[in-house]
């Protein structure tokens, strides 16, 4: 039996018959991929430790808030005997000022002459326009002169 087609027919055909074998031999081919591999940037969560640096610099020019425990840094911080040193010098100067105000306006009055305290040394002499206290921290070096006018 031989059908007689128009030549159009054929042709289209033949065009399908031609990409149906393409198409098979293009899927015939062996199909080939890549593994997909998830590396972390993280250094703790197994990425590379380089990123480290970055990440914290990066995470640091990002954060708004404040340390909580900053307020309290300086007193983690602190000796305890320095403090109850420096407690301690500050309470003679603050008794030995409270002295000095009452002597100077009391009826005895300030005496001239230097006085040892700690780790300070006073030293109380008159002037034309008051009484004058050198205050000198012997430790340090560091000098507070405090000027006490006369009364008229």
């Amino acid at each position: 039996m031989i059908i007689n087609l128009p030549k159009n027919e054929i042709m289209k055909k033949l065009a399908f018959i031609l990409i149906c074998l393409i198409g098979f031999f293009l899927l015939a081919q062996k199909v080939s991929a890549q593994d997909f591999v998830y590396e972390p940037k993280n250094p703790a969560f197994g990425g590379n430790t380089f990123n480290y640096q970055w990440l914290q610099s990066s995470a640091t020019a990002q954060n708004k808030l404040e340390d909580e425990n900053s307020q309290f840094k300086d007193l983690l911080d602190n000796d305890p005997l320095k403090s109850f040193q420096d407690r301690l010098n500050q309470q003679i100067l603050s008794e030995l000022s409270r002295r000095l105000i009452a002597q100077q306006f009391g009826d005895s009055g300030l005496k001239d002459g230097k006085f040892a305290i700690g780790d300070y040394e006073i030293d109380i002499s008159s002037a034309s326009d008051g009484v004058n206290v050198v205050v000198q921290d012997i430790v340090t070096g560091n000098q507070t002169t405090i000027t006490i006018p006369k009364m008229p």
